[in-house]
């Protein structure tokens, strides 16, 4: 598949596949809560830029792109609630934000390439 030489969604599928390993240990009361959603916004953000990579035309795939930046958006704060609600260990936290940042930093510039006129991060 075409997306998968994407830099970007390797990134994000590495970013998916720690963020399920971290909420495993997260309290069970929170299954249908924080840990639901930290789950549905990373597979989200990689789910949309595959999505979107087979789209006809830049503008199209850029507004896929913007979505999966909304979904990654979400996750880092869903992620930073975690670690200071005291769900994530610090070990945890540890290996995640090292991945979560590569991840944004590829879709950011991928994002860029597709979508030149939007600029940069805020």
């Amino acid at each position: 598949m075409p997306f998968e030489r994407l830099e970007a969604w390797q990134s994000s599928h590495l970013l998916a596949l720690e963020v399920y390993r971290a909420t495993d240990s997260w309290p069970h009361r929170e299954l249908y809560g924080l840990t639901t959603q930290a789950r549905r916004a990373a597979v989200s953000s990689g789910s949309n830029i595959a999505e979107g990579s087979l789209k006809r035309g830049r503008r199209e795939f850029g507004r896929y792109l913007d979505m999966a930046l909304g979904s990654f958006s979400e996750l880092t704060y869903l992620l930073l609630l975690s670690r200071d609600l005291g769900f994530m260990s610090k070990d945890d936290s540890q290996v995640i934000e090292p991945v979560r940042c590569e991840a944004g930093k590829l879709l950011w510039g991928l994002y860029r390439r597709v979508r030149p006129e939007i600029g940069s991060p805020p």
